[in-house]
């Protein structure tokens, strides 16, 4: 049943991506040329290795700068609420939720759900303990505990942890229904995000 919603809320996804993305493309070019989709390797179930997909928000050579941004988080993930990396375009996208359309393709293909936990980068997952892989034994999401419980406003990764793992034990169909509205509410709104 979670994998029919996932499949169904992937199509819905992926057909809204379609009417905007021409106007997103033409808006990321100008703004800074380069790809329109930004990828990266990220950890799905139990660790198994898939590319995310997104639109790009930063500018094209965002990973080398990484060394020049302040990390305002706490723990084994990277955020800083002025990163400079972030593109005036970028900065739409991101308070509105826009550069994660791409990411149903990433359902549709069964690397990711609908809901489930966030999805970790390799480097973090390297560092991971006994209880951190626990967060694995589920498909990562496009939305899930963290992120109707503060999204971007959460800045320790245990917390993120714990969020995960509420969501673990607490898994159902209808709690899958449950957050992805609360997910629409917060996106509409455009609270948490940065």
């Amino acid at each position: 049943m979670k994998r029919c919603l996932d499949v169904l809320g992937a199509i819905v996804g992926l057909s809204l991506t379609a009417l905007v993305f021409l106007p997103i493309a033409l808006a990321i070019y100008l703004d800074n040329p380069g790809p329109i989709f930004y990828r990266q390797m990220r950890c799905g179930w139990r660790g198994q290795p898939f590319y995310i997909w997104k639109f790009r928000s930063m500018v094209v050579n965002a990973e080398q700068l990484k060394h020049t941004v302040i990390n305002q988080a706490e723990g084994h993930i990277f955020k800083n609420a002025r990163d400079p990396r972030i593109t005036r375009v970028g900065r739409l996208l991101r308070r509105t939720s826009l550069d994660e359309l791409p990411q149903f393709w990433n359902v549709l293909r069964g690397d990711m759900s609908l809901v489930g936990t966030r999805p970790p980068t390799v480097d973090e997952v390297k560092c991971y303990n006994s209880r951190h892989w626990q967060r694995l034994e589920v498909k990562p999401g496009m939305t899930g505990e963290w992120q109707v419980n503060g999204r971007s406003s959460v800045l320790k990764f245990e917390q993120i942890v714990d969020m995960d793992l509420r969501y673990l034990h607490r898994w159902s169909i209808a709690y899958d229904i449950q957050l992805i509205l609360k997910t629409i509410q917060i996106v509409l709104r455009q609270k948490g995000a940065c």
